[in-house]
């Protein structure tokens, strides 16, 4: 492959991850104390200050008509979806679902993975070739990579945690997947969370984080933040946050330290009841 081509490739790739912000070769202290303004502009900053912790967003669900087009598959997959009382219903069903064309090229359903009614459910983008493969998801090496994060905060993916994708079927040459495809498959996954009842959820990357929070900002600018889910049969809305997915750290490992503060708040969220 020819240089250009390479460039042309990686920046498809960043595109599909999310990725929106070019940041520079210079490191920046983040954590520095800013430098001291002229008194006349602090004064008129101080003047028109706002509040000090402004509220978490609380985000609808389903997502808005813009993002989430009603078609047959979805209201098919709508209607299936809350027949289901149980996870082990939902599963079945899911794997019967004809709405998606995914499932005729996949060889297996992936549907979840770890313990129902875990208190972390964490939702990633779809199934690769390894996931395909097994039928669990996040078994490949951003599965590896996820376990030791986990345990890197005293956490254990069978017993703390439940996951899943936003897609159940692995898309062709692992393609970013269509608004389509994800349409007809998110009924299904907010069906997850309103029957696993987890303390809150953990989206990693650009899609998940769009699709379940109709957000159409890149990861970049989400990334870290905590927001309020209302989610069709739950009478209290879910804390969410929302992280890398561990294949973009794979690739690009020096937004680790980033994720890395993301797992600290999971452990503090999950210490502070």
């Amino acid at each position: 492959m020819v240089p250009n081509q390479e460039i042309a490739e990686l920046l498809r790739w960043y595109v599909a991850m999310g990725i929106d912000e070019a940041i520079g070769d210079t490191p920046q202290d983040r954590f520095a104390a800013p430098p001291p303004r002229p008194a006349a502009e602090a004064a008129a900053a101080v003047a028109v200050a706002a509040p000090d912790a402004p509220p978490r967003p609380t985000m609808a669900a389903p997502i808005p008509a813009a993002v989430l087009p009603i078609s047959n598959n979805v209201a098919s997959a709508r209607r299936l979806a809350e027949e289901a009382t149980t996870l082990e219903e939902l599963e079945a069903i899911v794997a019967a679902f004809d709405g998606c064309a995914l499932r005729r090229t996949a060889t297996n359903s992936v549907f979840a993975d770890g313990t129902p009614h875990a208190p972390v459910l964490i939702i990633g983008e779809a199934p690769g070739a390894d996931e395909d493969r097994v039928g669990k998801p996040f078994v490949g090496r951003s599965g590896q990579l996820l376990d030791r994060m986990l345990a890197a905060i005293g956490l254990d993916r069978q017993r703390d945690t439940y996951i899943t994708n936003i897609l159940f079927w692995r898309p062709p040459g692992n393609r970013k997947p269509t608004d389509d495809e994800v349409a007809a498959c998110l009924p299904f996954v907010m069906r997850i969370i309103a029957l696993s009842k987890p303390r809150f959820v953990v989206l990693c990357g650009g899609t998940a984080t769009s699709a379940v929070l109709g957000r159409h900002e890149g990861i970049t600018k989400l990334r870290g933040r905590w927001f309020d889910l209302a989610v069709p049969g739950l009478d209290q809305p879910i804390p969410v946050l929302t992280t890398y997915h561990p294949s973009f750290l794979l690739r690009t490992p020096g937004r680790k330290s980033e994720s890395w503060r993301d797992f600290l708040e999971i452990q503090s969220k999950l210490l502070s009841k």
